[in-house]
């Protein structure tokens, strides 16, 4: 028994003339919002309104950047806007000759005579110590 694999499942379906169902929402919701502004607002506010309407709507049913939609691309930029970001921040080396003021932790170091060699080597033998029960 054959089965026909489709081979084009990507492309769109041409629903309404040369529109895609998508394209035909897009059409008409700006021509439709276009209408009213020209019907219920003074003449030159209504072009004025809907000039940038009538340019959004078309952008969205056939403007594409990088083969996608401008419709996702307007989805990324609400959501880079709107979402949180993660900001790390580097710390650049200050040249400076005068001796640093010690931290507190320095010092607690100091008082315990760990300098920072004692301390990988401490945290070293723990990790091979801990891996070896785990084991």
């Amino acid at each position: 028994m054959e089965y026909q694999v489709p081979q084009f499942i990507e492309v769109e379906d041409k629903i309404f003339g040369p529109f895609t169902l998508k394209q035909f929402i897009y059409v008409a919701g700006g021509v439709g919002l276009c209408a009213m502004l020209l019907l219920y607002l003074p003449l030159i506010i209504g072009i004025i309104l809907a000039l940038p309407v009538g340019a959004f709507t078309a952008a969205l049913a056939f403007y594409k950047i990088n083969n996608k939609p401008f419709v996702e691309i307007m989805e990324a930029a609400f959501k880079y806007y709107v979402g949180d970001r993660l900001y790390l921040w580097k710390k650049e080396k200050v040249e400076n000759n005068a001796p640093a003021a010690p931290t507190p932790v320095a010092e607690e170091r100091a008082k315990l005579g760990l300098s920072s060699t004692k301390l990988k080597e401490l945290a070293w033998s723990l990790d091979i110590k801990d891996k070896q029960e785990r084991s």
